[in-house]
């Protein structure tokens, strides 16, 4: 069932649409109308295009999507950290990184970043 459009002059968004809005409020133009059923049966018509309604929209999709290069598959790995020395080393060193908690940043040094991978390379 259509519905009869009933324009606002006051809601017009730009100067055309009030002139519309006016000449509709006079009577010099009839209001539109609307056929929401009819515009909607319409669209579905379009949403479909006629190559997919056959076997060929299928594989022109596929053909479009294939990708141009072989991707090799993922594999798992699973990993599991293994204790690799003493504990009282790690805190040792979490001493010399200046753990200060009213400073936010700490020089790093290559000796400093040396004597903790000769720690945790260590294994008692």
């Amino acid at each position: 069932m259509p519905d009869e459009v009933k324009p606002n002059v006051d809601e017009a968004p730009t100067h055309d649409a009030q002139l519309a809005a006016d000449s509709i409020a006079s009577g010099e133009e009839k209001a539109p109308t609307v056929d929401f059923d009819a515009d909607y049966a319409a669209a579905q018509q379009f949403s479909v295009s006629e190559i997919d309604r056959t076997g060929e929209g299928s594989a022109a999709a596929e053909a479009a999507t294939a990708p141009k290069y072989n991707v090799s598959k993922t594999e798992e790995v699973k990993t599991q950290a293994q204790p690799t020395g003493n504990p009282e080393d790690y805190a040792d060193l979490a001493k010399e990184v200046g753990g200060s908690q009213t400073e936010g940043v700490t020089n790093v040094t290559d000796d400093l970043v040396k004597k903790a991978l000769e720690k945790g390379e260590r294994k008692n």
